[in-house]
């Protein structure tokens, strides 16, 4: 499951709407939805984020947060590594090859070093 996809499903949840329901409100197969949700789909589209900003009626703030989770959810990242320097792709390699058996607090802290400082 993507960022984006456990947020999206948390609110549809907290309001007490059906995958379905809302797959017909927004213009999407319920398949689609499903797969959106689960990680099996990447990045929504802008189009997509906003019907669903409007579907939930998000305020702006929580709006620009669901626009950076979606921005951080393609679940097949690729790296591209080329006219960088070779610590850049051993940095790379070793987070592929060892994401799977992270703890979800040392994942967490990996994030938050790599976001930097939070503005104020």
């Amino acid at each position: 499951m993507t960022p984006f996809g456990q947020r999206m499903r948390d609110m549809r949840r907290d309001r007490k709407v059906t995958q379905k329901e809302m797959a017909r409100a927004i213009g999407v197969s319920a398949a689609y939805l499903s797969a959106l949700e689960s990680g099996r789909r990447g990045r929504p589209t802008w189009a997509l984020i906003q019907k669903i900003i409007g579907y939930f009626n998000i305020i702006w703030d929580d709006a620009e947060d669901l626009i950076r989770l979606a921005e951080r959810s393609h679940p097949k990242v690729v790296i591209d590594t080329g006219g960088l320097s070779p610590a850049a792709t051993e940095l790379a390699n070793l987070l592929a090859s060892r994401i799977a058996s992270l703890s979800e607090e040392e994942m967490e802290g990996l994030a938050e070093r790599l976001r930097g400082p939070t503005p104020r």
